[in-house]
């Protein structure tokens, strides 16, 4: 049975918005499963997720105090319908990104990451698939904010869309 995921990261919440737009919660409440890569900001936001989301993995950002640091770890990994995933909240710098996450999550078929805001999709030479679904919140230089969804269907992962996120 196909299992349909999202993928969201740095959602600064309170800070670059007070709350999500309603277009993501709905995705996170019909989501399998939630993966979100850091930047939650206020631990309110990840108790709002434990309630809404059916399973949610979380990691850990920067931006993320005492508190998110006790209840998330810096990196987590499991495995969907033989999928093996790995999620962390930065990668480093984009030059070299590929051949580096593939040395430290060579376990991997796909990683998660965030931290950039920038939605970023590229293969690596050993076929690791990095996954950044930019910022729900706050777009930075991009032309839109956005998260990913998708879906993991028999044995593997498909349909990887990038959805533009506009405000309620």
């Amino acid at each position: 049975m196909p299992l349909n995921l999202v993928f969201i990261a740095d959602t600064h919440v309170p800070k670059r918005a007070k709350d999500l737009p309603g277009l993501v919660w709905r995705a996170i409440e019909s989501a399998d499963v939630v993966f979100h890569a850091g930047d939650w900001v206020e631990a309110a936001l990840l108790d709002e997720f434990e309630r809404r989301s059916k399973r949610l993995l979380g990691v850990y950002g920067n931006n993320d105090g005492p508190e998110l640091r006790r209840r998330l770890p810096g990196t987590t990994t499991t495995t969907l319908d033989g999928v093996r995933f790995a999620m962390v909240h930065e990668t480093g710098q984009a030059k070299g990104r590929e051949q580096r996450c593939e040395a430290l999550y060579p376990e991997a078929d796909v990683l998660v990451f965030g931290h950039s805001h920038i939605p970023w999709d590229t293969v690596s030479p050993r076929g690791l698939r990095l996954l950044n679904p930019g910022s729900p919140t706050d777009r930075r230089r991009q032309p839109s904010c956005t998260f990913m969804e998708a879906v993991v269907d028999d044995g593997r992962l498909a349909e990887v869309r990038l959805v533009e996120v506009r405000r309620d």
